[in-house]
Parts: structure tokens; C-alpha cells; sequence
């Protein structure tokens, strides 16, 4: 179920396409739905293509395609409405599912490891031993192992990740197309790319133009996890 602001934007552009044939201005976007910064649209775009409602076409300008609206029957949620309702109260339990939980009747964060800023030469594994957390509100998480990592640099900007942001990583060696990854480079570089997967090879897509697509043989990559949320903090 997608979130009221999720509904809205995905009917702008809908409506758009209709009307003049291309894909709206991030300007027009954050105009028509009342939002202070583009980032906003960033954050709403890459949501409503990890829930396969939009499509980016990369390398063209102001290109998005609907895949599909949302049925017409299911009214947008409210905020949160479109987490599910278990994450309201979670029993004791939780805490044998994920490290860090604080205990309680109703446990609303948990500590992840921040293992650092992704970085040339810096395998995940080099940077376990930090001891630095982050804390985390669960309605984030699913099952699985999850743990933090600080972003350096520009080259997912327009996925609305930016630099100095914290990302939600769940552990996985596996990961669909199109889905953004920690991905470890000939076992000393990581790096933070949407994976596009290409025969033999996986094509490391950034999410800014100024940035080129690495592409490297499949047996040089292996995916750390996936990104799954996204912490920002205002000064």
C-alpha cells in the first residue's frame, strides 16, 4: 500500500504523461505536491520504483514510465498507515530476531552496527569492530541481519541518498535487478551502486549523470546487502 504522498506523486506523473507526453520537472513535482526540497521527491521516486509502480529510463532526461497505478479500490495511507500493524507492539521475543533490541513491552528502536563511511579499501569486514551504533526504529526492518553504514559522496543523488546520510543495509549475498546494493569489488573496495545484471557481468549504476556505469566480470563482485532505509539528519 502506498503512502498518501506516494499516491499523489505517482497521479501527478501520470497525469502529466497524459497531457504533454514526457515526464514531469522535479521542480513541477516538488511544486504540485507542496514539498520544501527535491531530495523529498528523490526519497518518494525511488520508493515507488522499489514497489514496481515507476520506472527510471536512464540516460534520458526527465524520463520516468508508469508500470502500473494503484488499484482503484485501495485509497492511499495515511503516514505509517502502510506499515503493518504488528510493528506497533512487539513482543519480548524480538529480541532473539534482531541484535541490539532494547528490551520492553513495546519496543520501538534497535542499535545497528555503523560500520563506517563506504570507502576505497574499506571491506565491510575490515570495519566490524567499530563498536559505534546507530539507532534505528524497527518499523525499518524486516527479518534478517541489518547493520549502518555513512554515505560519502555524491554518486546516488538523484535515488535521494546523499552525502553524510546513514543507510540501512540488510545482509544478503543476493539481490534482484535494479535493486540498490553494498557491493565489494575484487575484495577491497566497496561501494554503494544500483546492480544491473548483464550476462556474466554486473553493470554498478550511480544515480548521478556525472558518474559512469562500472561494469565488471561476475566472479569480481560479491553483494554485502541491500539498502532497505535511510536515516538524515538536519543541522
Amino acid at each position: 500500500m502506498l503512502t498518501r504522498k506516494q499516491h499523489e506523486l505517482l497521479l501527478f506523473i501520470d497525469s502529466h504523461l497524459r497531457k504533454t507526453g514526457f515526464s514531469p520537472s522535479f521542480d513541477e513535482m516538488k511544486e504540485a505536491l507542496g514539498l520544501k526540497s527535491k531530495s523529498g521527491i528523490h526519497r518518494l521516486i525511488s520508493a515507488l520504483e522499489e514497489r514496481g509502480f515507476l520506472q527510471r529510463r536512464h540516460n534520458r532526461a526527465r524520463a520516468l514510465e508508469i508500470l502500473r497505478l494503484p488499484d482503484s479500490d485501495a485509497p492511499p495511507a495515511a503516514a505509517g498507515e502502510h506499515l503493518p500493524r504488528s510493528l506497533n507492539v512487539i513482543k519480548g521475543d524480538f529480541s532473539q530476531r534482531l541484535p541490539g533490541v532494547r528490551t520492553g513491552e513495546a519496543i520501538s528502536s534497535v542499535n545497528l552496527p555503523l560500520y563506517g563511511r563506504i570507502a576505497a579499501g574499506l571491506p565491510i569486514e575490515a570495519l566490524r569492530d567499530s563498536g559505534t551504533q546507530v539507532e534505528v526504529p524497527v518499523a525499518m526492518l524486516g527479518a534478517g541481519e541489518h547493520y549502518a553504514l555513512e554515505v560519502a559522496g555524491d554518486s546516488m543523488i538523484e535515488a535521494g541518498i546523499l552525502d553524510g546520510d546513514t543507510v540501512i543495509i540488510l545482509r544478503t549475498e543476493t539481490a534482484d535487478n535494479g535493486r540498490i546494493v553494498v557491493a565489494l569489488l575484487d575484495d577491497n573496495e566497496v561501494t554503494l551502486k544500483r546492480l544491473r545484471k548483464r550476462g556474466n557481468t554486473i553493470a554498478l549504476e550511480a544515480a548521478n549523470p556525472a558518474y559512469e556505469t562500472r561494469i565488471v566480470p561476475a566472479e569480481r563482485l560479491r553483494i554485502q546487502g541491500q539498502l532497505v532505509g535511510l536515516l538524515r539528519r538536519y543541522h
